[in-house]
């Protein structure tokens, strides 16, 4: 079984805009979570797939592995699918560009379900971290995702959700981390299928999986991670590294 990484890395974000290329710890956000990907030597290849030519050139400055893609994706994972038109892969794993501070233990586990799915009935898989803290709960830029009892998700948004109505039992909350493990067949139906209603409306990419009928595992992992979505992150991401 042959897994890649690929980091889709879009400069424009509505948010934050150029957030990749701004430092951390003495790197750029994209550095940081290009080599935090590659020391974790889980992946045959790390690649970085982006439609800026000056993340492109940050890459390669520090001997990294770059896609250039088409500047209008949808999503990020519709771009890691068109820089894997032409990589020999079976399983790739979308790592989200602000996602500096992912873990080994983390996409290990995530890796482990598709060596363990013998009959490749699953075809995509992601992360989720317990929350507790109400602040984080109510955050719409955090993202939520709610699972059955085997772990597969039920639906995920920026809203709070379980709504926890009576107040009256213990209710977990579950973030959901910007990581994607695709097959390369579901990938490409994925990808094919194009941007559905509640994907479109939540602007959250993986809902695009639920409405098409099939199924996302989930696993379950304790890293607090800290995405980069606006200015206060990267403050806390600084603040960490120094």
């Amino acid at each position: 079984m042959k897994i890649i990484s690929i980091i889709p890395a879009r400069y424009e974000s509505k948010r934050f805009p150029g957030k990749l290329l701004e430092r951390i710890g003495g790197q750029s956000v994209i550095e940081k979570t290009y080599t935090s990907v590659l020391n974790t030597s889980l992946f045959e290849k790390v690649f970085v797939a982006t439609d800026s030519l000056s993340i492109k050139e940050k890459i390669l400055s520090i001997g990294g592995d770059v896609i250039l893609t088409e500047k209008n994706h949808v999503c990020g994972s519709d771009r890691v699918a068109e820089a894997s038109i032409n990589l020999d892969a079976d399983i790739i794993v979308n790592v989200q560009a602000d996602e500096p501070f992912i873990d080994r233990k983390s996409l290990s586990d995530l890796i482990k379900i598709y060596k363990d799915d013998k009959k490749e009935l699953i075809g995509m898989v992601s992360l989720m971290s317990p929350m507790k803290k109400s602040d984080m709960i109510n955050n719409p830029n955090i993202v939520k995702v709610i699972v059955d009892n085997n772990n597969f998700a039920l639906y995920f948004s920026r809203a709070k959700i379980p709504f926890d109505r009576d107040q009256d039992h213990k209710v977990n909350y579950f973030r959901h981390i910007g990581v994607y493990g695709f097959r390369r067949k579901s990938l490409i139906e994925f990808s094919n299928n194009g941007e559905t209603s509640l994907e479109k409306s939540e602007k959250i990419e993986c809902i695009r999986q639920l409405e098409m009928g099939k199924k996302i595992k989930m696993v379950k992992t304790n890293i607090s991670s800290l995405s980069i979505d606006e200015f206060s992150d990267l403050l806390k991401a600084k603040k960490l590294l120094n």
